[in-house]
């Protein structure tokens, strides 16, 4: 079934109207005509079936059939990552959706190979928060991710507002396994994390300093150099696993 996007729907209200790009996308592309159904999520978490009942250019009108109960909660998870080279980082967007990540955070560390003005930042974060959103429609997430606009690793430490057990991906010798810190965490009611991922060539000395100061714990992915979009996939996935509820 076509899922369709409209930010703060009122499915209360029985009738809802999608214009412009989305009702576009809908009636041109998935061919949706009157009679038809489809899910309709606002991307704050609620979502409905919904009869087509006017299709015509770049307007849908929808009658509401059915709310539809709320998504279990999962583990609030903050992926903040410097940036890889090439097409890596849609990728690792759009599989960091589909496995339930909440929020996206794109570094600029010592050695990320990638560096952005302010205009190619700004291009870069709408392109990626597409792709947020296309991965919603394909997984049934209801809840649309935030990509936060590109930020330098350094400030990035200074933040209070993310959750309280802060992983960093390590390649030191002092780097306790993941499972053990995730298991520790499980077992204290733990529901929530930033998973902290460097670039290609690693996080500096310095960096590593600065993460331990503001309180991110070196954690070990195993023996295995893991390339940047590998290690994110196995740190979310063993996060969702150990943490959910």
């Amino acid at each position: 079934m076509h899922r369709c996007y409209l930010p703060y729907a009122d499915f209360s209200a029985g009738l809802l109207l999608i214009e412009g790009e989305e009702a576009h996308h809908a009636t041109r592309v998935m061919r949706l005509k009157e009679g038809d159904r489809c899910e309709v999520f606002d991307g704050d978490g609620h979502a409905a079936i919904a009869k087509v009942c006017g299709a015509r250019g770049s307007h849908l009108q929808l009658e509401v059939q059915e709310v539809l109960p709320a998504m279990p909660p999962v583990a609030g998870i903050t992926l903040a990552l410097a940036i890889p080279k090439g097409s890596n980082m849609d990728l690792i967007v759009q599989k960091a959706v589909e496995m339930g990540v909440s929020r996206i955070v794109p570094l600029i560390s010592e050695r990320t190979i990638v560096r952005l003005d302010a205009k190619e930042a700004a291009a870069k974060t709408t392109k990626w928060q597409r792709t947020v959103l296309e991965a919603c429609k394909q997984c049934g997430v209801n809840t649309l991710p935030v990509v936060e606009t590109p930020q330098h690793y350094a400030a990035f430490l200074q933040r209070q507002d993310l959750p309280g057990l802060r992983l960093q991906c390590a390649i030191v010798e002092h780097a306790k396994p993941l499972r053990t810190v995730l298991e520790t965490a499980r077992s204290a009611g733990e529901t929530a994390a930033t998973i902290l991922i460097g670039p290609e060539g690693d996080f500096s000395p310095a960096e590593y300093a600065a993460a331990a100061q503001a309180g991110y714990l070196p954690t070990s992915l195993g023996p295995i150099i893991l390339r940047v979009e590998t290690a994110v996939f196995m740190a979310v996935a063993a996060t969702r696993y150990a943490l959910d509820r």
